[in-house]
């Protein structure tokens, strides 16, 4: 057992997402959205990199001595998974690990509308769950997975960086890459998957071009295709990812986008005020021939009326999923206020509304 495992149990037993160990400080972990020191001694360069290098692949050391940060999974048996990234800073290095639960959530089970249990039975197209970092969209992917593991008779293929949710093959076989270690990139991951006969492909984060372009372009070919992007909302979204593509190729691009993105799920996550656990909001924008036609006319800007009006395919505005959370009791009005879209509707929920109040 390396000596980093007793930070790790005291993590889970502690219910912690994260744990965090600095040079220079003590280390902490963060409990339901707040960070919280450990009663432990300062961590010094040398102490800490003892800890850190005891459970490093070798080659991956080699690589965080060239570079200054690498990405890696590590695993305790019959505890948890772990995403690990070290990194250079001022007083030395620094490691950040989240957990990554041993057992996979049902769509049921972590609450999420039906609707999303129901992108596991696309027959193709693209599906991308968006949020910022730490916001659970590992979480919701995995239980779209494993959905699509249990109903139906598919080749799955995933691309992380590094493997998070491990799957075992029921109805479906699957197959675990991960970036680094079984793959040079996500494109060359991509492009070797069009030839592996999947049905369902999942890209841990579109990054760059290539690899944007091969997804949407995997979408468009029959694949179903699942993926992640740092984006607070469907027209973001949508906007981002043709404005990766030169001017000349996003007339094209905006096109192909339409005709094969099929959901876009946004979502944010809160601390509970009434119980210790957390809970999210989603905004599930459904691709329509409507929504559709307004990525084609460059008018994203009308997607949010028209998820306003889509509710009967499932549709939410990530406002109307916050509200709905405060209503029930469940999350404060100042962290409603604060993570909200529109935050003039939930100025009157503050005790004491900022006198600078702007709607950005």
């Amino acid at each position: 057992m390396a000596k980093i495992d007793a930070f790790f149990n005291l993590m889970h037993d502690q219910g912690a997402s994260d744990l965090h160990m600095v040079s220079g400080q003590q280390p902490a972990i963060r409990i339901r959205g707040d960070i919280e020191r450990i009663k432990y001694d300062v961590l010094t360069n040398d102490s800490l990199k003892v800890l850190l290098y005891e459970i490093t692949p070798e080659h991956k050391i080699k690589q965080f001595e060239e570079t200054g940060d690498i990405d890696f999974a590590y695993e305790i048996p019959s505890l948890a998974r772990y995403r690990v990234n070290f990194f250079q800073q001022k007083n030395g290095m620094a490691a950040v690990f989240r957990e990554i639960p041993d057992k996979i959530q049902t769509c049921q089970q972590l609450g999420l509308p039906n609707v999303i249990a129901k992108l596991a039975a696309l027959p193709r197209g693209l599906v991308l769950v968006t949020g910022p970092t730490g916001s659970g969209k590992s979480t919701t992917l995995a239980a779209i997975i494993d959905e699509a593991n249990r109903i139906r008779r598919d080749h799955i293929i995933t691309i992380e960086d590094p493997i998070e949710f491990v799957h075992k093959s029921q109805n479906c076989i699957i197959n675990h890459r991960e970036v680094g270690v079984h793959t040079k990139s996500f494109s060359s991951a991509l492009r070797g998957a069009l030839r592996e006969d999947p049905d369902i492909i999942l890209v841990g984060e579109m990054r760059d071009l290539e690899t944007i372009s091969l997804a949407i372009e995997a979408a468009s070919t029959g694949h179903l295709v699942f993926s992640t992007v740092h984006t607070t909302s469907a027209p973001k979204t949508v906007d981002r990812i043709i404005e990766v593509f030169p001017a000349t190729e996003q007339l094209q691009i905006r096109s192909t986008l339409a005709d094969g993105l099929r959901a876009v799920v946004s979502q944010v996550l809160f601390k509970r005020v009434d119980i210790k656990t957390r809970c999210v909001a989603l905004e599930i924008c459904i691709a329509t021939p409507a929504v559709r036609n307004l990525i084609r006319e460059s008018k994203t800007y009308q997607i949010p009326s028209m998820m306003q009006t889509g509710k009967k395919y499932g549709m939410q505005l990530l406002d109307d999923a916050i509200m709905d959370l405060y209503n029930r009791g469940w999350i404060s009005g100042d962290d409603a206020y604060i993570k909200a879209n529109e935050k003039g509707r939930f100025r009157p929920l503050l005790k004491q509304p900022p006198t600078d109040f702007t709607e950005a």
